[in-house]
């Protein structure tokens, strides 16, 4: 027989409208199973596949709660973000659910163990707490602006799936602004229009240009972690994805979130249909534009568009036609930041600043000669450079 307790509990879950989205996942949908069934053979193996979809969720019942009921993506949610005042019955609604996930959320294994009639130690256990989620939820949506919700609550990184989903960068790349060495004028650029995004004044749509192994990617990565609790967020898009452009700006258009559209390494070949695509968005067209998007693009090009002698072939006119479509995107972008290659000082500044922040003691004559002499051997000066001399070191 079921302890009245999550009876109660499966009893008020069963209600759920607003978060049905929840009610829905792997774990709560193992848990009603396990309610619905009376022989104790029965109960014990639901049991087992329940706290089994927990320990997937990392073992703890309470926070994977809290997440699921933060990341709901609902019409409570959508309509406090919009600036609209929602409807007495749905704010009733969230309160009267949250109440419920906050029961569910609680539970024990002491509580299965009553029921199952067995000790707890003989269980396999999850963590559980008592939790206000009424007041936790009430609190982020004062602050919706900075936490977002739904798929972008938790997450700073996305990308989109080869069958056009926004997605989650499972292994996003947590690089902070302390980790750079040099080009502190260039990133401080960059810096100052992503905080001017963030207080809704005017940004720029960004180029950062230049060599290969600068930090361009990286400095972008770093701005949007940074900046990450103001409510920023990266949407990564390859260049054979920007015909999904309007797309992704319409799925974006609205959140109170601010989002960065990244675009790496990018250029193009001429009569390229994606060219045209990113050229309409630069130029605010109306059908793809949204404001709370900036996009950020990098390229080792600084006119972007490869070009051939056979371009500059023609008459004056047509070869003037010629060279001004080759720079009219880059031309098109609001701040564009030149990423040079280094000079002799400017890479071993880094490569100290490296040796330093590693705790390598090899004297610095030593240092910069041996640096010199690898940077000659990879044929070039670099951050990129630097780095990998200080990571041989690291290996001896």
């Amino acid at each position: 027989m079921k302890t009245d307790k999550i009876v109660e509990i499966a009893e008020k879950l069963s209600l759920t409208a607003l978060f049905y989205g929840i009610v829905e996942s792997a774990p709560m949908q193992a848990f009603l199973e396990y309610c619905e069934y009376t022989e104790l053979a029965q109960k014990r193996k639901a049991y087992a596949k329940f706290v089994a979809e927990i320990y997937h969720a990392g073992g703890d019942l309470t926070e994977w709660t809290k997440t699921a009921v933060f990341e709901n993506e609902n019409a409570y949610v959508k309509r406090i973000a919009s600036g609209e005042k929602p409807e007495p019955c749905i704010t009733d609604s969230v309160w009267r659910e949250l109440t419920a996930f906050a029961e569910f959320a609680a539970l024990t294994t002491e509580d299965f163990a009553q029921d199952l009639g067995l000790k707890s130690s003989e269980l396999p256990a999850f963590s559980s707490r008592k939790e206000d989620f009424v007041k936790a939820y009430a609190e982020r949506m004062k602050n919706v602006s900075k936490y977002g919700y739904g798929i972008f609550s938790a997450s700073g990184m996305f990308r989109l799936s080869d069958d056009c989903k926004i997605e989650k960068i499972l292994s996003a790349d947590r690089i902070g602004m302390e980790q750079f060495i040099g080009y502190e004028r260039e990133r401080q650029q960059i810096v100052d229009n992503t905080r001017a995004f963030v207080n809704g004044k005017p940004a720029a749509n960004t180029l950062l240009c230049g060599d290969a192994g600068a930090g361009k990617s990286s400095t972008v990565k770093a701005v949007a972690n940074a900046f990450f609790d103001d409510g920023v967020r990266l949407i990564e898009l390859r260049k054979d994805q920007l015909r999904y452009l309007p797309y992704v700006m319409g799925a974006v258009s609205g959140n109170p979130l601010k989002f960065i559209i990244f675009i790496d390494d990018l250029s193009f070949n001429q009569n390229d249909d994606n060219f045209s695509m990113l050229k309409a968005v630069l130029e605010g067209s109306a059908s793809a534009k949204a404001d709370n998007v900036v996009i950020y693009a990098t390229s080792n090009r600084r006119h972007i568009i490869k070009e051939s002698f056979q371009d500059r072939e023609g008459d004056d006119v047509h070869r003037n036609d010629t060279l001004q479509e080759t720079m009219s995107l880059s031309e098109r972008f609001g701040l564009v930041v030149l990423f040079s290659k280094p000079d002799k000082a400017a890479y071993l500044n880094i490569v100290r600043g490296l040796a330093e922040r590693f705790g390598l003691t090899i004297p610095q004559t030593e240092l910069d000669i041996r640096a010199e002499a690898f940077a000659l051997r990879k044929g070039n000066r670099s951050a990129r450079c630097a780095e990998q001399f200080i990571d041989s070191l690291l290996r001896e």
